[in-house]
């Protein structure tokens, strides 16, 4: 019996979970290399809930090596299992994701029922379907400097390494359909755990009549199949199929990879541990007679609070991702307990900006926090950055998309010192680094349209008048504003002086807005003006050149 799922990385004294996840490993003193897996089926665009398969298996692999042992992580991607639905949205190789309309939608739905590497790819530029999608996942990895080794479902049966594994679930097959019984309904006596391909029309089907293990070859009819709420009609055809030509089905084939990869270590989310994992361990147990890997569940992502789903066409890519984040910001995310829910909000991602500035700010000793806290900093930073360098340089995530709001660089780097943000003995490197940031946090605030999605003019006054009423209410803000109060107290103050002055609220406001934006509307006026740099706000609504 296998550790319970759940509590697998919880709890203890270790404040990184992926420790713990390594000493229940440890525990096993299994063979080396040890063997993490991960796993998908490359239905359509993958998405960073596609990608928790791979960070929470690389944590542990990390956990792994820095206590000297040899690791392989493996991937595979599950490329033979049948084509169900037709996606909504799909991504070419360059990740610019389109609709259905946009590629050939109708040869997608002539294939269903067919293994994904047997479908051609609709862009045309990979093997398959299948190959395509597993691309755009190794590149995401990539992309992240994680590094993984990719195994092909289709090349492994076509290569036979999962023959011997098959013919012994055939030979047990009475034995197979007792356990298999307890998870699913429609078991029944004439059973047979294999799924052969039709060699008339290409599709996975079910009708297996009779199976002849001494020359390796089942007999079958091409079957309607249920796949959700439809069903893919079958040729009718009669043949006859090896054990190479067709599959196990995915509660077989899984505890089959645990075996021919030799896996030591899964985790998987929260859907397969109340159906697959369950069924999973009983086969490995009982029906294969070998021990299944230590598992852990994770807890799915949602996006801005709904699931992610390539069905729907409600995803967030790798690529899309690290166009707002630095890799190691996201790579931080994983970070955080595997258990507990996470949403990913494109629209508060400054909010994950900050706390990885603080996370990496305890690592070097510059920022307090609680005994876990910091303990978390020290052991997962260096599995979080490629190279933990203590010169290095953050700008704030707002203030850098302040800074996005003027084009000119040579403007962004001068404030950015001027506030203090980027030290007068900062290497070279550190502050190219630094501003980079700056073209992520100005992609953010032009995706989610918010308050730093103006362009600011900075370098020029707008052509603008005032009569003596405003000009002096605008001068009378100006001394508040240099005194330096937060947002909250300017934006109070704001009210104020209009009142005090006499002057209708929205054209005082509107005032603002003009010499700063050279337009009549933005975002709130005095919070906005907090996280800019004070003396331009000062001198700029003295109307000084």
């Amino acid at each position: 019996m296998a550790e319970d799922p759940y509590e697998v990385g919880r709890g203890g004294s270790r404040a990184f979970w992926a420790d713990s996840v390594a000493d229940a490993i440890e525990a096993r003193e299994p063979d080396e290399p040890i063997v993490i897996k991960g796993g998908v089926s490359p239905s359509g665009v993958p998405h960073i809930g596609h990608f928790n398969e791979i960070m929470r298996g690389y944590y542990v692999a990390e956990a792994l090596r820095d206590r000297g042992h040899e690791v392989r992580q493996v991937f595979t991607a599950d490329d033979k299992d049948r084509l169900r639905a037709v996606p909504r949205q799909l991504a070419d190789l360059n990740w610019n994701v389109v609709g259905l309309g946009e590629v050939d939608a109708g040869a997608l739905g002539r294939n269903l029922g067919k293994p994904y590497t047997d479908i051609p790819d609709p862009f045309g530029c990979c093997d398959s379907y299948g190959a395509h999608f597993t691309t755009l996942l190794r590149k995401s990895a990539e992309l992240v400097g994680v590094d993984v080794e990719f195994v092909s479902n289709t090349e492994l049966y076509a290569d036979g390494e999962f023959e011997p594994v098959t013919r012994r679930v055939l030979e047990r097959a009475d034995r197979a359909r007792d356990v298999l019984a307890k998870y699913q309904n429609k078991v029944d006596d004439d059973y047979v755990p294999f799924l052969p391909q039709c060699a008339n029309c290409g599709k996975i089907t079910e009708g297996v009549t009779a199976v002849d293990l001494d020359a390796g070859e089942v007999e079958y009819v091409c079957e309607d199949v249920e796949a959700g709420d439809q069903t893919i009609e079958g040729c009718g055809h009669e043949g006859t199929a090896t054990l190479r030509d067709g599959k196990l089905p995915w509660r077989f084939e899984w505890p089959a990879q645990w075996e021919i990869l030799g896996v030591d270590f899964e985790p998987f989310g929260k859907d397969h541990a109340e159906g697959s994992w369950p069924s999973g361990e009983d086969v490995a147990e009982n029906v294969l007679d070998i021990q299944p890997p230590v598992p852990m569940v994770y807890e799915w992502f949602t996006l801005d609070g709904e699931p992610l789903s390539s069905s729907s066409g409600n995803v967030i890519t790798v690529d899309e991702v690290l166009d707002i984040l630095e890799p190691e910001v996201f790579k931080y995310f994983f970070v955080k307990d595997p258990r507990k829910q996470r949403d990913f909000s494109v629209e508060n991602v400054d909010q994950l900006v900050d706390e990885f500035d603080r996370f990496e700010r305890r690592y070097f000793g510059e920022a307090d926090g609680s005994e876990d806290e910091m303990e978390l900093a020290e052991r997962a930073y260096p599995m979080v950055v490629e190279e933990p360098r203590e010169e290095r340089v953050r700008i704030p995530y707002t203030f850098a998309a302040v800074l996005g709001m003027t084009d000119d660089p040579e403007v962004r780097e001068q404030i950015a010192r001027k506030e203090g943000h980027i030290p007068d003995d900062a290497p070279e490197w550190a502050v190219e680094q630094a501003l980079a940031r700056v073209e992520r946090a100005q992609e953010w605030a032009s995706l989610t349209n918010n308050e730093f999605n103006y362009e600011l003019k900075r370098t020029e006054m707008p052509d603008v008048s005032f009569d003596d009423a405003t000009a002096a209410a605008l001068d009378e803000l100006a001394d508040f504003i240099a005194e330096g109060h937060d947002g909250e107290a300017i934006q109070a103050e704001i009210y104020e002086t209009a009142k005090r002055n006499d002057i209708d609220i929205g054209e005082f406001f509107s005032a603002g807005y003009r010499l700063l934006f050279d337009d009549t509307e933005g975002p709130q006026l005095g919070t906005f003006i907090a996280k800019l740099d004070r003396e331009f706000v000062v001198e700029r609504f003295r109307r000084n050149e």
